[in-house]
């Protein structure tokens, strides 16, 4: 059971008095946007004004007269990717820029099952075969010393762009670009894969191509899937990128995209812009799952195509890889819960470790495991001579910093905060279990790991209207950093229950508050609320139940009409006294 704790209240100024419904202006104050010049940034951001400058990035002019040059000399240049949806995003909006610009660049994308994640040291001697003289990396390379220094000694120049965690030695590349260098210059940390790739793409057109700039806001599509799939928070930059990059989307002409959609039946259109779970639960998960199944290339290769024939095909095999990438993950989840609830049920941090554990799976059952126990987990498939898994971690524990205190142990590893990759010896497996598990332990001791509901505010019912919807819905997009408000309402009667779906997973309610339901003066409120996935979590509440009731509030539109809705959060039988 989640433990539900009310955001801390704070007291806001007199002058503060933002044109919006009270509740909402708390939940703005709260969450440090203090001026009217902030929360018309956060509330109506203009793409023009507060985009930031690219050449704010250290090695950003170096990188731009790199690429002039290799547009001069008809060099021929790699793209070198990543295989989820921000590495696949990122290199076809660098593909297109270099297109445009007239460069013979080729995307490379490593296969995830025999290459492993990032720069390798073959595909740099295939590079040097095929004549390559400048590698781009995007959403990768920060931790790619050995395979940098190789191509330098073969005169191929290296640049990287990422995002990920910066390590004590930097690689001996041509440029870097990373917000998280130090000495970096640029005011916005937080950045994607994508992102990243994307002040690339606003530099390279701003120098080379300026009366073409405007081309580049097409391509938010592709930057908010990238963004939004790879969970960084939806604040500053990433805010303005995601909330005009849906407006894009639902406009997108990409023939792959299209397809997908089609094939996915994922309903996007103009009428109604996309919401982020839209992408998060539907588009993301089928581009991810080529690398998870097969190879990364079907993704990238849909979202490039122009022939609607053979974008059909690619979205086919991409929906069959999904289908499968489901039930394989299903399999993985099922057999690690037994583990969580039994040798790791008192411990802070699950390690599963298996030989039929498949590669492409371990980071998403990763994360199906914390969501599920609320600790660090580790997924790992156990190799002949080495293992590779992927951790995803609890806002408590900062697994990188962890991971990082076990270099010694390892032989490469790299992430964020939240997830991270590690590859370590079968020789040295069981230390590094050991030494994590210390370091976690020691870190979490005395804290009581349980989910936890932060509860944004408090409404009536009767505040429950259209006015109030509609600026909550100015608070969009929400993801990470900038999620959901969650309100609580006191004191309501259940008066239907009802179960939806073929498996009856879901259930409505019909509630009112327990006030009116008692005069009974014809006059009552009567809300509806919507639990997904909630009928056993849920079932203890009847007809008859008075409940306190966590929800965002929303606007549902069916048929052509349009109606308030509760997305139930938790609920709670009102003990009466």
């Amino acid at each position: 059971m989640a433990r539900w704790l009310s955001r801390e209240r704070v007291e806001i100024p007199l002058d503060f008095s933002p044109k919006v419904h009270a509740v909402v202006g708390q939940i703005l104050f709260s969450r440090g946007l203090e001026t009217d010049k902030e929360i018309q940034a956060f509330m109506a951001p203009d793409y023009q004004t507060d985009s930031l400058n690219p050449f704010l990035f250290h090695d950003m002019e170096k990188l731009v007269e790199r690429i002039r040059q290799a547009q001069e000399c008809k060099e021929k240049v790699i793209i070198f990717g990543d295989y989820d949806a921000d590495g696949i995003t990122s290199s076809a909006i660098l593909k297109e820029t270099f297109t445009e610009l007239g460069v013979d660049a080729e995307v490379y994308i490593p296969d995830k099952r025999t290459e492993g994640y990032g720069l390798n040291l073959l595909a740099i001697d295939i590079f040097k075969i095929a004549g390559v003289k400048l590698i781009i990396t995007v959403d990768c390379g920060i931790t790619s010393l050995a395979e940098t220094q190789k191509a330098r000694e073969y005169g191929i120049d290296i640049i990287i762009t990422d995002h990920h965690h910066v390590p004590e030695s930097l690689p001996n590349a041509y440029a870097i670009i990373n917000p998280h260098q130090a000495g970096c210059g640029y005011p916005f940390a937080d950045l994607a894969g994508v992102g990243v790739a994307f002040k690339v793409v606003q530099a390279i057109f701003e120098r080379l191509m300026p009366e073409k700039i405007g081309q580049t806001k097409w391509m938010l599509d592709l930057v908010s899937i990238g963004t939004i799939a790879d969970c960084v928070p939806l604040i500053g930059e990433n805010r303005l990128f995601v909330k005009y990059g849906l407006v894009v989307l639902s406009k997108t002409r990409r023939v792959g995209l299209l397809e997908l959609f089609t094939v996915g039946r994922i309903v996007i259109d103009e009428s109604v812009i996309p919401d982020t779970k839209k992408v998060s639960f539907y588009i993301a998960p089928r581009i991810n799952a080529a690398g998870r199944i097969n190879h990364a290339n079907l993704a990238y290769n849909l979202i490039i195509e122009k022939n609607v024939i053979h974008a059909r095909a690619f979205a086919l095999e991409l929906e069959a890889n999904n289908t499968e990438r489901q039930k394989i993950t299903a399999e993985v989840v099922n057999e690690i819960k037994s583990l969580a609830e039994g040798q790791y049920k008192n411990k802070k941090i699950i390690f599963a470790v298996g030989q039929h554990f498949p590669i492409g799976v371990v980071g998403l059952v990763a994360g199906k495991i914390v969501q599920l126990y609320g600790k660090p987990t580790a997924v790992f498939q156990k190799g002949t001579v080495e293992s590779k898994g992927s951790f995803r971690s609890i806002p408590q524990i900062n697994i990188i910093e962890a991971i990082g205190k076990c270099r010694d142990l390892l032989i490469k590893f790299g992430g964020h905060s939240q997830a991270a990759g590690v590859s370590v010896r079968n020789d040295q497996l069981e230390n590094f279990q050991k030494t994590l598990d210390e370091i976690i332990e020691k870190q979490l001791e005395g804290i009581e790991l349980e989910a936890e509901i932060i509860i944004d505010g408090e409404i009536t019912p009767r505040e429950i209207n259209f006015d109030l919807v509609a600026d909550l819905e100015k608070l969009r997009p929400f993801g990470i950093g900038n999620v959901e408000p969650v309100l609580l309402i006191k004191n309501l009667i259940i008066t239907q229950k009802r179960f939806l779906g073929s498996e009856k997973k879901h259930v409505k309610f019909f509630l009112v508050p327990a006030e009116d339901n008692a005069q009974g003066n014809g006059e009552i409120k009567i809300l509806e609320a919507i639990s997904f996935g909630g009928a056993e979590r849920l079932e203890a509440l009847k007809e008859g139940s008075r409940v306190d009731v966590l929800c965002n509030v929303q606007k549902d539109d069916w048929n052509g009409n349009s109606r308030i809705q509760l997305n139930v959060v938790d609920m709670r039988i009102v003990e009466i006294k």
